[in-house]
């Protein structure tokens, strides 16, 4: 059974940071695609960042320069370092893991979410 267990959220200042970390365990294929998505109240889930099994990255416009996706691999976790931190960066956090097995299907698997709060 696959796990994904999200931890790091928390209430921050504007212009404080804050590490989210996800792990994923579980899967016999592995982990290729990991990523964060957010949602805010009343708003729709959002992609964040996104890192392949071989470290490319890629990010929303909303937070390019201020987030750093990053990976271990050994560990199976990815980590989200926020900077820089904004109110309109409050949401609950969400990862995804994504495993691709050899008959060429993708499995998608997400993490029950973690909040973070930008307020003074």
């Amino acid at each position: 059974q696959v796990q994904v267990v999200e931890s790091g959220g928390g209430l921050v200042q504007p212009g404080g940071s804050l590490r989210l970390s996800c792990a994923a365990s579980g899967s016999i294929f592995g982990f290729n695609r990991m990523g964060w998505y957010r949602q805010a109240p009343g708003k729709q889930r959002e992609f964040v960042a996104i890192i392949t099994g071989g470290s490319s990255t890629n990010y929303a416009d909303a937070v390019k320069g201020r987030f750093t996706i990053s990976r271990d691999n050994a560990k199976n976790t990815v980590y989200l370092q926020m900077n820089s931190l904004k109110p309109e960066d409050t949401a609950v956090y969400y990862c995804n893991v994504v495993s691709l097995t050899p008959y060429g299907s993708s499995l998608d698997y997400w993490g029950q979410g973690t909040q973070v709060t930008v307020s003074s």
